[in-house]
């Protein structure tokens, strides 16, 4: 009986080796690029569009979380991850966003959205819901 599929024990141990790179000072910036290079087709024009709206839209910090490119508030906490679609063999990449992202409302509010394109009006809003996160 298997437990956690391949991939899902390929991204604990990523974020154990993220947790390692920490503390001996590494750039979390450059591991943020380095997974988005490491990316392929549509996986990978969607991290690029994306990274690149989080760092029009917010202050966010770039880095990894359980090997994916992942965006982090001043305190270090995880706001929004991109999650690639062939990372657990999905037909979708998803933006998958935290506890310290700010999108309360109410008593129900989306925290993931599915992504296969994005075309002009995605990017508006998307850029809306970042900075909605970020309380901006």
């Amino acid at each position: 009986m298997t437990i956690f599929s391949k991939e899902e024990k390929a991204a604990m141990r990523a974020t154990v080796a993220e947790k390692k790179a920490a503390k001996e000072g590494a750039d979390a910036a450059a591991a943020c690029d380095a997974a988005i290079a490491a990316l392929t087709g549509t996986d990978k024009e969607l991290a690029e569009a994306f990274h690149e709206l989080v760092a029009e839209n917010t202050s966010l910090a770039a880095k990894t979380w359980y090997g994916m490119p992942a965006y982090a508030d001043a305190d270090g906490k995880i706001v929004v991850a991109f999650k690639p679609g062939s990372k657990f063999k999905i037909r979708y990449a998803t933006l998958e966003f935290q506890q310290a992202a700010t999108l309360d409302d109410g008593n129900l509010w989306p925290v993931g959205f599915a992504l296969t394109k994005m075309d002009d009006a995605d990017k508006k809003r998307i850029a809306a819901i970042l900075k909605a996160a970020v309380g901006v």
